[in-house]
């Protein structure tokens, strides 16, 4: 196979810098859950000038390209940065806006990219897709269905420094549209190692088990409906042989991939099937993560869910009765989890 010299995923470019990436690479890793549902962004690199119209259900949605063609899905990494530092400090109690300013090399960093000089080019271009790029969609953000032409930014600017010509400030200012979005929570987060996966589509993919699959120890759907979900214009047997070899490589973050026939499953790393006394549910009730939210606030609760996991996991192997409540149990694990740090 072609890409068997390599190995699935990029190397952790900034291996220090990840682990304290909510200064700026601090914050948890966050996407919309409506551009995560729908294929907004293209999976080519290569400029797409024409208009890409996609329908699902009830769901119309129009992206107009500018001359620079759509925002694809390497472009996102921008609005997932954004996004990720808005969320930080909303979750915080700290003023935040549609408006962020930034530095390229915390991007760079938060991105898992190369920081040559080629890169911030990149960069620039990545902005002036994402300020070309206009939608018309009935998809809804924060209870709100909108029906207008719309960027997904409303401006870029660059800031530089008359002496020497250097770039001293990137910024950016989200389309109401998004930060609709944000403002509702209508957020999810990702694994760190989603900036390591190699191909679009595979970033396509984990989008969508992100979003459907979710927290659920299982999830299936046919391989032309996720084709269509993600996006991809290849022929179907070409789509097949990329969800194969991610299946192969098993290295996709959070969810284990298997494909039969025309069926594809996700089964989720993190719901460990305890299977141990009668009855016992692992999985908790959605709004469970709300309140657990709510108790712990600016965590990601996926994270607590694991370790909650693991702990009663160790009960049950010293011989201990499982949680009869296990949504009470996970809630009052959250309360301690928050006091003890």
């Amino acid at each position: 196979m072609e890409v068997s010299s390599k190995k699935p995923l990029l190397p952790d470019r900034h291996p220090q810098t990840s682990l304290f990436i909510c200064d700026v690479a601090d914050a948890v890793i966050k996407s919309d859950m409506a551009s995560m549902e729908h294929p907004i962004f293209t999976l080519s690199k290569k400029p797409i000038r024409e208009v890409k119209t996609y329908r699902h259900g009830d769901v119309v949605l129009e992206v107009t390209p500018s001359s620079k063609g759509i925002a694809n899905i390497y472009d996102k990494d921008i609005l997932i940065f954004a996004i990720s530092q808005i969320m930080a400090s909303k979750n915080e109690g700290r003023p935040y806006s549609r408006e962020i300013m930034f530095h390229a090399q915390d991007f760079m960093e938060f991105s898992n990219r190369h920081t040559g000089g080629h890169d911030y080019d990149l960069l620039r271009d990545s902005l002036d897709r994402l300020d070309g790029t206009r939608l018309r969609t009935t998809i809804k953000t924060g209870g709100e269905e909108t029906w207008e032409a719309f960027g997904l930014i409303d401006g870029a600017r660059i800031k530089r420094k008359r002496a020497d010509g250097r770039v001293t400030e990137w910024g950016i200012k989200l389309s109401e549209w998004l930060f609709k979005a944000i403002e509702a929570n209508e957020v999810l987060t990702l694994h760190p190692d989603y900036f390591r996966l190699r191909k679009p589509t595979e970033r396509r993919i984990y989008e969508i088990a992100r979003k459907h699959c979710g927290a659920k120890e299982f999830w299936q759907i046919g391989l032309k409906k996720l084709q269509k979900k993600c996006g991809s214009s290849d022929a179907l047997r070409n789509f097949r042989q990329a969800v194969s070899a991610l299946c192969d490589f098993d290295h996709l973050p959070d969810y284990s991939v298997s494909i039969s026939g025309d069926m594809v499953s996700f089964r989720n790393r993190m719901a460990k099937p305890l299977g141990l006394g009668v009855g016992y549910a692992t999985a908790l009730r959605p709004d469970t993560y709300e309140t657990a939210r709510e108790v712990a606030p600016g965590w990601d609760v996926y994270v607590i869910e694991q370790e909650w996991r693991d702990w009663v996991v160790g009960l049950l192997e010293q011989g201990m009765e499982p949680p009869r409540s296990p949504d009470s149990a996970f809630i009052g694990f959250c309360r301690k989890w928050v006091l003890r740090r």
